[in-house]
């Protein structure tokens, strides 16, 4: 099967960053400076790496300690296998914290992720448990995701990591999921680039799917308000606390734990590889890059015109191998798949979700997101874009 051709399309890019009016909904000030900067810059004036920020992140810590008392583990830590969560889970181990370590496998870890995470548990004494998704089951739901023709492909393996982590939170009688998450080197993901709720997961899977999931969790609205009003569960994003570098972060990993790595952002998953660099960029015009050096242009941990340069170049470099060995995992046949990229793209507003109904109660959302149960970032994607 031939590879299709990658092309750089934008016509007006950020001054400051290098997202672009490929986005849907992005704005730019008199100054050319995009809607993303400006909320990195909100971020940034919020967890501000201060006094106060530490001692916020002191009395976290402590808080979480006390809570954990007379318990095996005070807190829970998701790991991928990535920089990211791999980073996190070692920072937290420093501060004094007893974690359950806790990995979705969805069948597609590249062997360094699983390797990185075995290296971890070891060095660090640490409990790990693995959550295995039957691959009939998770194959099934992936290609209702590639039948929908939407670019949220990534979003069965997110959320059902998210439902994992508060089912066993729940079930330990923890309090606190400490995840890898750091808008200084992520970026804000555009709602039109990554999409995610229950009802939108189900009603595709309903749709295209074939198969009835017994093998995972797909956490729905009702088990999500127990889990964070009733149980009081909270993630917290402890990396937004910290002056986190990605290279300080491999060099900690890589001295510490014999961390190994595997290429880019995300790409400790064979599937997440192919996906991002592959089909998002073909079909979609969407190239996550771009999220991950304007973010690292405002942390000033790149240089923009470098950035620019790398962005002109083609992010898949697996040639007929990733792509046949995706094409057989999934079994979908090279006529398949040629449907799947010529389909006319869509997003989730041309199926059922929670969209309407999340827009129509910012009032309360803001308020959850004062106590702790919405994250900041997430108020800040749904009510600064209009589609």
């Amino acid at each position: 099967m031939d590879i299709k051709l990658f092309q750089y399309k934008a016509n007006t890019v950020c001054t400051r960053c290098i997202m672009d009016d490929t986005v849907s909904g992005i704005t730019f000030d008199e100054n050319g400076i995009c809607t993303f900067c400006h909320i990195h810059d909100e971020l940034e004036t919020k967890f501000a790496l201060n006094e106060k920020t530490t001692r916020k992140l002191e009395n976290l810590i402590a808080k979480i300690k006390k809570e954990g008392k007379g318990k095996k583990y005070d807190c829970i830590v998701g790991v991928s296998g990535g920089k990211d969560s791999s980073y996190a889970l070692g920072k937290v181990v420093e501060f004094g914290l007893r974690p359950l370590v806790v990995h979705f496998d969805n069948g597609w870890n590249s062997d360094l992720a699983v390797q990185n995470i075995k290296n971890l548990c070891s060095k660090l004494n640490l409990d790990l448990y693995t959550h295995v998704a039957d691959w009939e089951e998770f194959k099934d739901l992936q290609k209702s995701f590639l039948f929908a023709s939407v670019p949220d492909g990534e979003v069965p393996t997110d959320w059902v990591i998210t439902s994992v982590l508060h089912e066993m939170a729940a079930k330990e009688k923890l309090r606190y999921i400490i995840g890898g998450n750091s808008f200084r080197t992520e970026g804000t993901t555009p709602l039109t680039w990554t999409y995610q709720d229950p009802k939108y997961i189900l009603a595709l899977h309903k749709k295209f799917g074939k198969k009835k999931i017994k093998s995972f969790p797909i956490m729905n609205t009702f088990q999500f308000f127990y889990y964070s009003v009733i149980k009081k569960i909270r993630w917290i994003r402890i990396l937004y606390y910290l002056p986190y570098n990605e290279q300080v972060a491999v060099d900690y990993l890589t001295r510490n734990f014999n961390w190994k790595n595997y290429g880019g952002k995300h790409f400790e998953s064979t599937y997440t590889k192919f996906f991002q660099s592959y089909i998002l960029t073909r079909k979609f015009n969407i190239d996550k890059r771009k999220l991950h050096y304007s973010a690292l242009i405002r942390s000033n941990q790149m240089n923009r015109t470098d950035a620019l340069q790398k962005i002109l170049s083609d992010p898949y470099n697996g040639g007929d191998e990733l792509l046949s060995y995706n094409l057989k995992k999934l079994e979908l046949s090279n006529q398949q798949f040629e449907t799947i990229m010529n389909e006319t793209p869509k997003n989730f507003l041309y199926y059922p979700s929670l969209y309407k109904l999340i827009m129509s109660v910012r009032k309360p959302l803001l308020i959850l997101n004062k106590i702790g149960i919405i994250p900041e970032v997430i108020i800040k994607k749904y009510f600064r874009f209009d589609f």
